[in-house]
C-alpha cells in the first residue's frame, strides 16, 4: 500500500512539475509575441519596453529577460528603456541582464548607470553581488561614469565587501585620483574602526599629488583622527614625513 501512495504522489509531483513547465513555457511565448507586437507598433524596441515596464512593473522580470532574449543586440535600449520607466527597478533590471549574460558585467554597469545616474551605487552593489569576481572592474566603470557619486559607489560597495575595502579604494582612486577626500570622508564614517586602512591606502595612491593629499589629511582630521594618527598612517602610506608636518601645521 504504501508504494502504491508514493507511486501516486510521484505522479502527481511530476504531473504539476510538467504544467508548470508547460504554463512558463505558454507564458514565455505570450510576452515574446506581445513584446514583438508592441516593437512593431511602437517601431523601437525601447519606447516598446518603457510602456510595458511602465504599465506593468509586477512582470519586469520576465518582461525585460523575455526582450534580452529576443534583441540581445539592443541590450542597451532595453536596459536604459526599463529604468527609465521604473528607476525603483534597477537593481531587478541589472541582475536580469547580468543573468542573462549577454555581454560584460561592465557594458550592463555603465548602461544602467547612465540610463539613472542617481541609482549608480545600487548598480555598482548589484553588479558587485552577482559578479563578485568582477569587482574592481565594476568600481573603476562605475566611479568613472559617475565620478561626482564616487563616495556613494565606494560606501556601498565595501559595505557589501568589507573584506575588500583596501582593493575598493586602490581602484577607485586609480581611477579618478581627485575623488580621494570624498571617499576617504565617506569611509571614516562607515568604517571607523579601519581608519588606519582607509587613510593609508588613499594617501598611498594620492601621496604623488600634494594637494590631494593635504586634501585628504584636512579630511580625516575632520572626522576626528588626531594628527599622530595622521602622520603614522601617511607616512605608512609613502607620504614624506616633512610634507605631512607641513600640511598638519598649517591650521
Amino acid at each position: 500500500m504504501r508504494k502504491i501512495i508514493c507511486s501516486v504522489m510521484l505522479l502527481a509531483i511530476t504531473g504539476t512539475a510538467a504544467m508548470a513547465a508547460e504554463k512558463a513555457d505558454s507564458n514565455n511565448k505570450e510576452t515574446a509575441e506581445f513584446i514583438q507586437r508592441q516593437v512593431a507598433q511602437n517601431m523601437s524596441i525601447g519606447r516598446a519596453i518603457k510602456s510595458i515596464v511602465g504599465h506593468y512593473p509586477q512582470d519586469v522580470e520576465i518582461v525585460v529577460g523575455t526582450a534580452l532574449d529576443l534583441y540581445p543586440d539592443r541590450y542597451k535600449e532595453v536596459i536604459h528603456a526599463a529604468i527609465a520607466a521604473q528607476p525603483a527597478l534597477t537593481e531587478d533590471v541589472v541582475r536580469i541582464a547580468l543573468e542573462k549574460g549577454i555581454t560584460s558585467c561592465t557594458n550592463i554597469v555603465e548602461t544602467a548607470i547612465n540610463a539613472e545616474p542617481s541609482y549608480v551605487d545600487f548598480v555598482a552593489t548589484a553588479a558587485a553581488y552577482s559578479t563578485p569576481e568582477e569587482l574592481n572592474d565594476i568600481v573603476r566603470v562605475a566611479v568613472v561614469t559617475e565620478p561626482n557619486s564616487a563616495d556613494a559607489i565606494v560606501r556601498s560597495v565595501a559595505k557589501a565587501h568589507p573584506n575588500k575595502l583596501v582593493d575598493i579604494i586602490k581602484t577607485a582612486m586609480e581611477a579618478v585620483p581627485f575623488v580621494g577626500e570624498y571617499i576617504v570622508d565617506a569611509l571614516l564614517a562607515t568604517f571607523p574602526d579601519n581608519a588606519d586602512a582607509v587613510v593609508t591606502t588613499a594617501v598611498q595612491e594620492s601621496s604623488a599629488q600634494h594637494e590631494n593629499l593635504q586634501r585628504i589629511l584636512e579630511t580625516a582630521r575632520s572626522a576626528g583622527l588626531t594628527d599622530e594618527q595622521l602622520t603614522e598612517y601617511a607616512i605608512k602610506g609613502g607620504a614624506n614625513a616633512e610634507e605631512v608636518a607641513a600640511i598638519l601645521k598649517q591650521d
